[in-house]
């Protein structure tokens, strides 16, 4: 018995001690966790303030938001890839190559930002496509074309916090993220309900809150990156101009990552406004467990962030072994916490429900209903969780090396799948609400194995997006250096 345990322990601390175990991962993906989550809080009590004016107010922001999103998709994963870049240098440690790909991500930002502001007057041509009522429309364009203006800031931001998170400063990002949450939160109470003297703005309020926030945030990432400490060590200074290569390569390995992420958007988008047609129960049911389903979805999203940056750097160093082990560490602790979230989901729904009805107005007949839809929708949410954090974690790791083609080819297909079988089920086939969520429920957990495949495959492990040092740091396996991503 006594052998018994030695073993049992010393398993435990090789699991947390080692290279690429529990405490490297969670050191890196906690602070992202934090930094996801207090995003998390802030869309949820921004749906929940919302949710207190209407039902309708509600809806129209989350649908505004993902279309908006949507539109943002591509430059977001490009900007969003250079933490993959810094990640690698730092493990190749050649930092004076960090700056320039850092400044490289805001010029995306800067392109864009014409872009962002021709969608101001197209919004009305937008939102007549989806065919919701006039009321929920008109909710839809305000919000949408108050977004539209911190489009820039929020691409601008996702480029300059990589000068941190590539290089396992995750907790730069959490302070800035969360101190960015709460001043948006404040403005939310203040300009929605109208208090402190300002005036009552309703869903225009919450709009230029979250726009206000995303300008702050940015100002402040530029502040800490032009830091002298910073231009003397990582070329954040001399680094901003523009260098074609590096801008290129930029382009060419966040670009299918920037095409993945708006397939995989288009096709959510289209369910969630093609599900205002199953009827207003249906869409503001959704709304409620999409919202709450962030809660499981988002901190899994910063461990998969945590994966990206951890591939890059021990790619970096030319050790896919420690890569690979920190995925699969990763995938542990996802699957932990997505057991419990579930759980919560299934047994006690209204500890998330609770307080979309605190202050609703609906009648008891029709809060009753949504409650209902909303519960039964969680369980759904419960069903494919685990899946969902298989299908994150791999898909970063792959990302994380530059397997970024293939992750464009899934998605090409998958979100073409997603997209026609929402058609099918809701347009066509007129399914309820239920059906309609276990399309998505199918599609995944289809994903989740798909990626899953490609990881095991192990194609991943000889990429880079970087040239590597001429002199490597030490004696190890030759790789394939993949200044286009390998097939």
């Amino acid at each position: 018995m006594a052998s018994a345990e030695t073993i049992s322990s010393t398993n435990q601390s090789s699991w947390w001690r080692r290279p690429a175990g529990g405490r490297e991962v969670l050191q890196v993906a906690v602070p992202l966790v934090v930094s996801t989550v207090s995003m998390t809080v802030m869309t949820f009590v921004d749906r929940m303030f919302l949710n207190w004016v209407s039902g309708t107010a509600m809806s129209a922001a989350f649908s505004a938001t993902i279309i908006w999103f949507a539109f943002f998709c591509l430059p977001t994963g490009i900007c969003g890839y250079v933490n993959t870049f810094v990640s690698q240098y730092h493990g190749n440690k050649q930092p004076k190559r960090i700056g320039p790909s850092v400044w490289q991500g805001v010029w995306v930002a800067v392109v864009m930002a014409p872009f962002s502001f021709a969608l101001i007057p197209a919004a009305s041509w937008i939102f007549a496509w989806a065919r919701h009522s006039p009321e929920v429309t008109q909710f839809e364009i305000t919000y949408f074309q108050i977004l539209c203006v911190g489009g820039p800031a929020m691409l601008a931001a996702t480029a300059l916090s990589a000068f941190y998170s590539g290089r396992g400063k995750t907790w730069v990002v959490m302070l800035v993220d969360a101190g960015v949450v709460v001043l948006n939160l404040v403005l939310d109470y203040l300009w929605i309900f109208g208090y402190a003297g300002f005036p009552e703005m309703g869903i225009a309020g919450a709009g230029w809150a979250t726009v206000t926030a995303l300008w702050v945030k940015a100002v402040i990432y530029l502040l800490l990156v032009l830091q002298k400490e910073n231009r003397k060590s990582f070329d954040t200074g001399a680094g901003l101009r523009f260098d074609r290569e590096l801008f290129r390569r930029l382009l060419s390995f966040g670009g299918p990552s920037g095409v993945q992420l708006l397939l995989d958007m288009m096709g959510f988008t289209v369910f969630v406004v093609l599900i205002g047609r199953v009827g207003n129960l249906a869409a503001d049911a959704t709304t409620l467990a999409f919202s709450i389903a962030m809660v499981a979805f988002m901190p899994i999203l910063g461990v998969g962030m945590g994966v990206s940056v951890l591939v890059g750097q021990h790619l970096g160093e030319n050790r896919d072994d420690l890569a690979a082990r920190a995925t699969w560490t990763a995938l542990q602790i996802s699957w932990t916490y997505m057991v419990l979230i579930s759980a919560l989901y299934i047994f006690v729904p209204d500890l998330f429900l609770y307080g979309f009805f605190a202050q609703n107005n609906a009648s008891p007949a029709d809060k009753e209903a949504l409650h209902t839809t909303a519960v039964n929708l969680l369980k759904i949410v419960a069903a494919y969780n685990m899946m969902d954090a298989m299908f994150m974690i791999f898909a970063s790791a792959v990302k994380g090396a530059g397997d970024t083609r293939f992750v464009m080819r899934a998605s090409m297909v998958m979100g073409s799948v997603l997209v026609l079988l929402s058609w099918l089920t809701i347009v066509v086939f007129k399914l309820s609400v239920y059906g309609c969520w276990i399309t998505v429920t199918v599609w995944v957990c289809t994903n989740g194995i798909i990626f899953l495949i490609r990881f095991l495959g192990g194609r991943w492990r000889s990429m880079r997006v970087i040239e590597l040092r001429e002199e490597p740091l030490q004696s190890t396996p030759a790789v394939e250096l993949a200044i286009e991503p390998a097939e």
